[in-house]
């Protein structure tokens, strides 16, 4: 909905790679003035049209829209971004259909790259509903021992310093620096910011951190093409079930 130019980005790069691995791809393009009840209307249509197997409302809605009601309206069996509610408790419990995406393909790359968890110390610095808190529970499932960070979390680098595996996802451009990462660890940067000069960067300092990692994830070119793929998974399962 609206104007926004990264959202037009991401939106057009799922229509292509729909089409890449031979998904039928709609896309509802609604202008900003759209009322809450146009939009609900829409997503009801969608959740009852059979020919849909999976449905996803490109976020950041405007201002004026309530986006908790609009994802609470999806059909959890069509939620292949697993943003409902009843998707989130699943995974508290360890019994999900859909993950949201960018965990789970946080998932796949250390089981890609054949990185043990169980036993790890793990910290996810982040605590959103669409990273942080699944990542938490992912990990956690894996028998690694986590700890979870924030904006009032005190000392924040004494705990980093402390990850096997640290996963970055606060939207900080270059804010984790090399200093603040163990020897030998394992970094998973999830953020995408663009810098002072435009360019795009993580939420690590990729050049400090590169020097003690025994992993590191680019960006661009690291979790946000996982995060594109899982949501291929998701809808094929969708269509699957």
């Amino acid at each position: 909905m609206g104007e926004d130019p990264a959202s037009k980005v991401y939106v057009a790069g799922k229509i292509r790679d729909c089409g890449e691995v031979g998904i039928e791809s709609r896309e509802f393009a609604l202008p900003e003035s759209t009322t809450q009840e146009e939009l609900i209307a829409l997503v009801q249509k969608l959740n009852a049209d059979d020919t849909v197997s999976g449905l996803l409302v490109q976020l950041p809605l405007p201002k004026h829209l309530d986006e908790k009601a609009v994802i609470d309206t999806i059909s959890p069996d069509k939620d292949v971004d697993a943003f409902h509610p009843a998707n989130v408790g699943k995974i508290m419990i360890g019994d999900y259909d859909f993950l949201p995406c960018t965990p789970a393909g946080v998932m796949e790359l250390l089981d890609e790259y054949n990185i043990d968890i169980a036993g790890k110390e793990c910290v996810v610095v982040g605590r959103s509903n669409i990273v942080g808190k699944p990542q938490s529970m992912l990990l956690l499932q894996r028998h690694g021992t986590v700890t979870i960070c924030h904006s009032k979390t005190k000392d924040l680098a004494e705990i980093t310093r402390r990850a096997d595996i640290l996963v970055v996802a606060i939207g900080r451009g270059e804010f984790i620096k090399g200093d603040m990462i163990k020897e030998g660890a394992v970094v998973i940067d999830v953020g995408m910011n663009r810098n002072a000069e435009g360019k795009l960067v993580g939420d690590v300092e990729f050049a400090s951190a590169e020097k003690k990692a025994s992993y590191i994830t680019p960006v661009p070119g690291g979790v946000g093409v996982m995060t594109r793929a899982i949501l291929m998974k998701n809808t094929i399962r969708a269509a699957q079930k």
